[in-house]
């Protein structure tokens, strides 16, 4: 899971420094619990990788696992707002 991110984030930020000087909108990025079989230290991480590439491109982050949602809402700068559906199901989506 932590290659196939750090591969996916990597052709993400290569895509978009090409496209830099147009006027493109990009596609958001949708990821549905990446961060499951991550320790707390690397969901972090990967959460703060997130909310740069936030900055230039909307990104969408669903989990079903509150401890994600908790180590999101810890880091600082925030880095996302969090929806909930229901009582138990966090949603994250990456301001952006």
């Amino acid at each position: 899971d932590q290659l196939f991110l750090a591969l996916r984030l990597a052709s993400l930020e290569r895509f978009l420094e090409r496209m830099e000087p147009a006027p493109v909108e990009p596609v958001p990025v949708v990821i549905d619990d990446i961060f499951i079989n991550f320790d707390d230290d690397r969901a972090r991480a990967g959460l703060a990788a997130l909310g740069e590439l936030a900055a230039r491109t909307q990104v969408l982050l669903f989990t079903h696992h509150s401890r994600i949602a908790e180590l999101a809402r810890g880091l600082a700068p925030p880095l996302a707002t969090l929806h909930t559906l229901g009582d138990r199901q966090p949603v994250l989506a990456a301001a952006g």
